[in-house]
């Protein structure tokens, strides 16, 4: 039930929001020496002289129907233009949130087995002093400087586009260094919390290896928090995908969005907003899903 609610605040907001940019769509899309008489007739076409709320309906019907119009641009239907940039958007924000985990979770591990009990003072000075000042420079800005660096002034790879395996480093990193930060201080704050618990003292009495003590009876159990947060960095990570695009000028959603905005494509916009925002709703769904499944295992003790 609380899905759908959302879903319905999602669909409304995505619609009354779009209708409260200033402009004409129609004098967007045909310019703005296109006669009077076709601007009108073009209006009422696709139903944009009609009374909002109105439109609103024929929104939802729409929706309910699987048709979501065609763009006011290019008069390509919107779903056919989803299609068509959706895999990038999906690949970029996945291959980030990867690399995000696979670099978070060893790193916080590695920290936290180090720094416990107040051990290796520089080391956890260095490693919480970066993490954050990362987790704080938003993704584009780090964009921009990856792309000045490692692709104007060093030459390793590309500027922008989506040709080949290395056009997606910089927008990857771009995207995965500051949920990476984020995440490895979460993974070293729960670790450090389990590393203190009765049960792996027990484990340590029964002189078990540190690794599988770290690895097979600490990490399991530390990784509630890490999965709730995990979830949220890569709804996070859907939604930064609309700058970082730009930056690289990549062919997905977010730099498609952002043109349609700039052209006032009503369908468009709408359709976007709402795979942006039932992608978020999904994974949080997910999320909670995996920690009610995993709850009971998280009390879990040493054999």
């Amino acid at each position: 039930m609380r899905l759908l609610v959302s879903l319905w605040v999602l669909v409304t907001a995505a619609f009354f929001m779009v209708h409260l940019v200033p402009g004409d769509p129609i004098r967007a899309a045909l310019g703005p020496l296109a006669p009077a008489d076709l601007v009108s007739a073009q209006r009422h076409a696709l139903g944009l002289d009609d009374p909002l709320l109105v439109q609103y309906g024929h929104f939802l019907r729409g929706l309910l129907t699987g048709q979501l119009g065609d763009s006011i641009g290019s008069q390509l239907p919107v779903s056919q233009i989803i299609g068509q940039r959706l895999p990038a958007t999906a690949e970029l924000a996945l291959l980030a949130f990867a690399v995000a985990v696979v670099v978070a979770i060893p790193l916080g591990v590695g920290v936290a087995v180090l720094t416990r009990h107040g051990r290796a003072r520089r080391t956890e000075l260095a490693f919480v002093s970066s993490t954050v000042i990362l987790g704080a420079v938003p993704d584009f800005v780090l964009g921009v400087v990856f792309v000045f660096v490692f692709a104007v002034n060093l030459h390793w790879l590309p500027v922008a586009g989506r040709d080949g395996a290395s056009s997606f480093v910089l927008p990857v990193l771009a995207l995965a260094v500051g949920p990476a930060a984020i995440l490895s201080r979460i993974v070293r704050v729960e670790m450090l919390s389990v590393l203190d618990t009765d049960y792996l003292r027990t484990a340590r009495a029964k002189r078990l290896s540190g690794p599988r003590i770290n690895l097979v009876h600490a990490l399991p159990n530390a990784v509630t928090a890490t999965l709730t947060v995990s979830g949220l960095l890569l709804g996070s990570l859907v939604a930064g995908t609309v700058l970082v695009e730009n930056v690289f000028a990549w062919p997905g959603l977010g730099s498609t969005i952002v043109q349609s905005i700039i052209n006032k494509d009503y369908p468009l916009v709408q359709a976007i907003v709402l795979v942006y925002g039932v992608g978020v709703l999904l994974i949080n769904t997910v999320v909670d899903v995996v920690l009610a499944v995993l709850a009971p295992r998280s009390t879990i003790g040493v054999d």
